[in-house]
């Protein structure tokens, strides 16, 4: 089964493409260009490219999965909103992973810190062992992180190295798609009905009921 995974949690716009056998994963392409201000301009072109790039047709493919954040609103809506509609549109299945999971996954072996940037002087983060999470995503500033690993990943990580006081792997700051991919891998081959792709924001929205308007009457 020809499988695509989309991620826009971070500014990374990343489109990837595996082939999904019962034993095992082989990927097929992978693209990414990172603009935090045009997740919408760029997702289209980058699956254009990688499916070309392989030479594959959407009506090939047999799955999608996305990476369900935490992120920022706007960008993350933009890949949530493209699975969910060419999942409905090419009648296949559309599974969603946290897209922490997908940089703890590719991070290997240890207690590991990811952390992506979540704007506002803050980051989004979790702990990994081995690849697994054994911490819930959270949202805070930097300072405020109980750094339990023996290093951090994430472009969060890399841009406050100097708070989290562990050695930073720049090599991996954002969500590999074909990560994404394998940890879907059980759903993918059991074929199992698509997800709700439910994201992830993690913070209360900016916007706010307005409050009762006072009198100005005497």
């Amino acid at each position: 089964m020809l499988v695509l995974a989309l991620d826009t949690s971070t500014p990374a716009v990343t489109a990837a493409l595996a082939e999904v056998t019962d034993s095992a994963l082989t990927g097929l392409g992978e693209r990414r260009v990172v603009d935090s201000r045009a997740h919408g301009e760029l997702l289209a072109p980058q699956i254009r490219a990688v499916l070309a790039g392989a030479g594959v047709r959407p009506a090939q493919l047999g799955g999608i999965v996305a990476g369900l954040g935490p992120g920022p609103f706007t960008g993350l809506r933009v890949g949530l909103a493209t699975a969910a509609s060419m999942g409905q549109a090419l009648g296949i299945p559309a599974y969603g992973i946290c897209s922490l999971d997908a940089i703890g996954r590719a991070a290997g072996p240890g207690r590991v810190l990811v952390a992506t940037d979540a704007r506002r002087r803050e980051v989004y983060f979790a702990t990994y062992v081995d690849g697994v999470r054994v911490t819930e995503p959270a949202v805070a500033k930097p300072a405020e992180v109980l750094v339990d690993a023996e290093r951090a990943v994430g472009e969060g990580a890399l841009k406050y190295s100097d708070v989290f006081g562990v050695p930073i792997d720049d090599r991996l700051l954002y969500p590999p798609g074909e990560a994404l991919i394998a940890l879907a891998w059980d759903k993918i081959r059991a074929g199992a009905p698509g997800d709700a792709l439910t994201p992830l924001y993690l913070r209360r929205p900016d916007a706010v009921e307005p409050a009762a308007r006072k009198t100005v009457l005497p």
